[in-house]
């Protein structure tokens, strides 16, 4: 969970804090003359970007960059430079941090390139509040059974029930995805159980047949 900046200075020692006041008038700045460093240039809020694991802790670093990102009202071409050029856990971040930026549906490239991933952090990232009001059915339906392939817990999915219930084609997509580990001999994730029950109307979903039990196997690890 991104934690605010009362919360961060409630935590961080002197000197972080002080590098974080430091960090964040910068990018302000560059929030207020977005044309000064030049269009292909990095401004310097980037590079504490990078380095805020490192000064304020890995702990902290998911916060201190989305604070820095809506600080400078991080544009496409910011956001995309640092997705692109940055760590696992710098993209992480970018992520993390989109449905808080005035990106419209931009940076949905970046939401798809982090679902085309194995990394399950960036799945559980990509899947939050901007996919939810971005991402057309067909995508979003795809990230649902990315995340349960993928073993990332679909309580990451923002606005699930909202955008799962009634919807009939997720519901045939799971029933497909069961079958398929049945068959296999795999056991059928209690997550996509309980996204199946979600995509019945209200009225039918007491009724809905259940998906018929696999052979017990091991459990994997993710």
């Amino acid at each position: 969970m991104l934690k605010s900046r009362k919360e961060l200075d409630a935590e961080l020692g002197g000197a972080a804090r002080a590098w974080l006041d430091e960090a964040l008038a910068e990018a302000g700045h560059d929030a207020a003359t977005p044309d000064a460093p030049g269009p292909y240039a990095s401004p310097p809020w980037e590079l504490r970007y990078a380095a805020a694991g490192r000064t304020c802790g890995p702990e902290h670093a998911d916060s201190v960059r989305s604070l820095l990102l809506v600080e400078a009202r991080a544009p496409l071409s910011s956001v995309t430079r640092l997705y692109e050029q940055g760590t696992a856990a710098e993209r992480r971040a970018v992520l993390l941090t989109l449905h808080r930026l005035d990106l419209g549906d931009t940076a949905l490239p970046l939401v798809e390139d982090a679902l085309r991933a194995n990394d399950t952090r960036l799945v559980a990232a990509a899947v939050g509040p901007y996919a939810a009001d971005h991402l057309d059915p067909h995508a979003w339906r795809h990230a649902v059974l990315k995340c349960l392939f993928t073993e990332v817990p679909v309580a990451a999915v923002a606005r699930l029930d909202d955008r799962a219930r009634g919807d009939g084609e997720l519901a045939r997509m799971l029933g497909d995805f069961a079958d398929e580990r049945a068959a296999a001999g795999r056991p059928v994730p209690e997550d996509l159980r309980a996204v199946l029950a979600l995509t019945a109307p209200a009225d039918e979903g007491a009724h809905r047949a259940p998906l018929t039990a696999a052979p017990a196997a091991p459990t994997e690890e993710s």
